[in-house]
């Protein structure tokens, strides 16, 4: 693997270092600032609906600008919204820091599209261990976010405050290295044929697969992993314990990023995700059957790897659905898509752990696993559709 690679997954991890930090300490922080209690995680599902919201933007600046100065714009932005953050905790202000997270939402959006660049740094047999070795660049969010929540929590004398302020040097960082990253220049639109149109795209049958396996695997860890450090601060445990078993999470969603890759070109992407789907039934299990420390982890170290095979092989499968002149609006419906449902489950996940508490919550996660798995074996029995082009 090329050198490329490399930096574009170290900005994967520090991008994952920002979300993990912002799932560790959004929901605590709106906690103490909401007017009530299920508006805690409103600050976790505004970040997901500004990425929703900056989708079609998103295209439109990786389309005129390319890739690069479209992923440093994000950065910019991810920037200036930690600093509101901090501002808004500061001076206890709920409605500002949902705000805040609404503009970092278009980071969101923008870093999210790093593993659909990292097929296109390669020949097109490396694509899928390419993707999975840029997604395990998370690896470094599994190890610094949790860290960097829990040691700059209390470095100024309003809680948390420091942690938002800590994020402005991972954005600064990523900066540093998005600008020694090169990627392929894009061939000229004059040269290019229009396309088909995004709703012919959208009806193809492992289109819709990939898109909804992705959007659903995604949403089901999202709507557990929010609602953790809340559901273990119920349950009487330190916000110490909820920084280790985030670590242990995100560690589980970013490496098996090592071999992901290497499994799905071998058995191919659906057997992967099934794998995932019963990885995620697993996760359940364990939440169900207690809530000590060692059932937090285990559920949610099963969620992370789960959440990998379903989210790389949905990924890879997608690459096979639209042609290289369709690209940006292909992917853009696809991030718009996992965005939208990260925005509902977000908002489920502070409903539902605070009014109803963690074991309904798991209970209901197995409604969005079930539709996954009808729609991985309605493929499976179609068989898949024969490919657009390669992306």
């Amino acid at each position: 693997m090329n050198a490329r690679l490399w930096l574009l997954a170290a900005c994967q991890g520090l991008y994952l270092t920002n979300n993990v930090t912002f799932i560790a300490i959004n929901g605590l922080v709106g906690l103490a600032l909401a007017p009530l209690g299920w508006m805690a995680t409103l600050p976790v599902m505004a970040y997901v609906v500004g990425g929703a919201l900056s989708t079609g933007v998103v295209a439109r600046t990786q389309h005129r600008w390319g890739r690069q100065r479209s992923f440093q714009a994000g950065l910019a932005v991810a920037l200036l919204s930690v600093l509101l953050c901090a501002y808004a905790a500061a001076s206890r202000q709920f409605w500002l820091l949902c705000a805040a997270t609404v503009v970092a939402g278009f980071y969101n959006a923008n870093a999210g599209l790093y593993r659909f660049a990292a097929a296109e740094l390669v020949a097109p047999a490396a694509r899928e261990k390419a993707v999975s070795l840029v997604m395990a660049g998370g690896l470094l969010g599994a190890i610094l976010g949790p860290n960097l929540a829990a040691h700059t929590r209390d470095l100024l004398p309003v809680p948390f405050a420091g942690a938002y302020l800590s994020l402005a040097g991972v954005a600064l960082l990523a900066m540093a290295l998005m600008a020694c990253l090169r990627f392929p220049a894009p061939a000229a639109p004059a040269t290019l044929p229009p396309g088909r149109p995004l709703r012919e795209i959208m009806r193809q049958p492992t289109f819709i697969v990939a898109a909804a396996s992705g959007a659903l695997g995604f949403g089901v860890m999202n709507l557990l992993m929010a609602a953790t450090p809340i559901a273990m601060q119920q349950c009487g445990l330190p916000f110490g314990d909820a920084a280790l078993v985030l670590q242990w999470h995100v560690i589980g969603m970013f490496a098996p990023g090592f071999f992901t890759g290497s499994l799905i070109k071998r058995f191919g992407p659906l057997p992967v995700m099934a794998a995932g789907l019963l990885l995620n039934l697993g996760c359940v299990a364990v939440a169900l059957s207690g809530t000590d420390l060692h059932q937090f982890v285990g559920a949610l170290f099963l969620l992370g790897v789960g959440w990998n095979f379903l989210f790389t092989g949905s990924t890879t499968l997608s690459l096979a659905t639209y042609r290289p002149e369709e690209r940006d609006k292909a992917q853009g419906a696809l991030n718009f898509l996992v965005l939208a449902t990260l925005a509902l489950s977000s908002l489920a996940s502070g409903v539902l752990v605070t009014t109803r508490g963690w074991a309904l919550l798991n209970w209901g996660s197995l409604l969005p696993l079930a539709m996954t798995g009808l729609a991985l074996g309605w493929l499976a029995r179609r068989g898949r559709d024969t490919p657009a082009g390669a992306a």
